[in-house]
């Protein structure tokens, strides 16, 4: 059974090692006419599933700005965040747009575009608490929920080393477990953070503190993630980026969406 189990495993590797390489090659001659994103569609403001099945969000405005301004069409395709990165390497969409942190660890699997904004982490308790600021010492013993996979569940594991950090598949999972008093506190964009409480939903809940933007946990900022070696799409995107931000386009969506400079510095 044993011997069994790992020629499976060995041939579901070598499955997905053909299959990143097939990928990889045929980016090299592509002539990009159309382009598939993947997004998780579970991280409102930036991109989240209207009432009636459709994708919204500054993530997906953004990337729609650069589809017309790259002259390609694009097509969107959701995957929950755990595997988001390896659907784009297996070639189940060619580029994330999903508010995925440039970070050295990510960029050794995937080809990040320059940034196309850059907010920190902030910490939220409920409006009852008697934590005040979001320090080590506060939080120490403490129950932090943040989503698992994340330059903020990172964070949270760095600056809060005596807490109890949680990890959840989504961020709508952790702010269930807050709203019913199974954490004491979550660690999340500060924007993301900022629109939930502002909102009916996240009405049992306050911001205490941002946390320092450390790069080597959050990195230069947001980028899109392609499949490595795809210098091309990369190309592409990066100037599409620029030209948005110059004529006026990325300020509109920006407008949109929120009242301060979300491209940060």
């Amino acid at each position: 059974m044993r011997l069994f189990l790992r020629l499976v495993s060995a041939v579901a590797t070598f499955a997905l090692v053909a299959g990143v390489a097939s990928a990889q090659k045929s980016d090299a001659d592509k002539t990009w006419t159309e382009v598939r994103i993947g997004t998780e569609g579970a991280y409102p403001p930036f991109n989240f599933l209207n009432s009636a099945g459709q994708l919204e969000g500054f993530d997906i405005d953004i990337a729609k700005a650069l589809c017309d301004e790259m002259k390609v069409t694009c097509t969107f395709v959701t995957s929950d965040w755990d595997g988001i990165i390896p659907a784009l390497q297996n070639g189940r969409f060619d580029a994330i747009v999903a508010s995925m942190s440039i970070t050295p660890e990510r960029s050794q699997q995937v080809l990040f575009t320059n940034k196309y904004y850059n907010t920190g982490g902030a910490v939220a308790v409920p409006k009852d608490s008697d934590l005040t600021e979001a320090t080590a010492e506060t939080l120490a013993g403490k129950t932090i929920g943040a989503q698992g996979g994340t330059t903020h569940s990172t964070a949270a594991e760095t600056y809060f080393p005596d807490a109890d950090v949680r990890v959840y598949p989504t961020a709508e999972e952790y702010k269930l477990d807050i709203e019913n008093g199974r954490v004491d506190a979550v660690v999340d964009d500060i924007v993301v953070l900022s629109d939930w409480i502002n909102s009916d939903a996240g009405a049992c809940c306050k911001i205490i503190g941002q946390l320092e933007a450390k790069p080597e946990i959050y990195g230069p900022g947001i980028g899109i993630a392609l499949r490595q070696g795809n210098e091309q799409l990369k190309t592409k995107f990066d100037e599409a980026i620029l030209a948005i931000r110059e004529n006026g386009t990325y300020q509109k969506v920006q407008d949109k969406y929120f009242d301060f400079d979300v491209y940060g510095e």
